[in-house]
């Protein structure tokens, strides 16, 4: 693929084969998991970095149980279904739809400079967790530190443009 290639996101994986006709099941990363079913094309590669990504519509797709059931253009019996196990799935980042104030996908704010009121650096952005009261950062710098992404308490700023996240956090904690 392209230099667009560092534009994807990856947004699930081919658990196994289902049924005799091609079809797949996936492991959605999407919240709910039927959302990645909003998402066509795919662009699907083997684990290994080597590998390209290639792009492959989705024919149809369906909720099953936990999972998602898909029919993917090209993939017509189980053979060709059993190959795909642990192929990533991935979309164009353009393909999200648009955010509201104050609202972000976790892409967007991995990698992102993190500073507290007094502007210390605390670190950068590793990831992010889900906790269920609310999201949580998960900073890298000098140590490691877990900040609610609560907007207006913890979270001060998003500033996409800059980079960075300000914070009202302790350096010590």
């Amino acid at each position: 693929m392209d230099d667009q290639t560092h534009q994807l996101i990856v947004v699930g994986q081919v658990s196994s084969a289902f049924g005799v006709k091609g079809w797949v099941k996936i492991n959605s990363f999407t919240d709910p998991v039927t959302n990645i079913l909003q998402f066509n094309p795919w662009y699907l590669r083997a684990r290994q970095p080597e590998q390209s990504w290639k792009i492959v519509k989705v024919l149809n797709g369906r909720a099953h149980g936990k999972q998602v059931v898909v029919q993917l253009d090209g993939v017509n019996d189980r053979n060709q279904a059993e190959l795909m196990r642990g192929i990533e799935i991935a979309i164009k980042r353009d393909q999200l739809p648009a955010t509201e104030d104050n609202e972000f996908y976790w892409i967007d704010l991995e990698g992102l400079k993190v500073v507290n009121q007094e502007g210390i650096d605390l670190g950068v952005v590793e990831s992010l967790m889900e906790t269920g009261a609310n999201d949580v950062l998960v900073v890298r710098g000098d140590k490691e530190r877990l900040i609610p992404f609560v907007m207006d308490e913890y979270v001060l700023d998003v500033d996409l443009d800059k980079g960075t996240i300000t914070v009202d956090w302790d350096p010590e904690f």
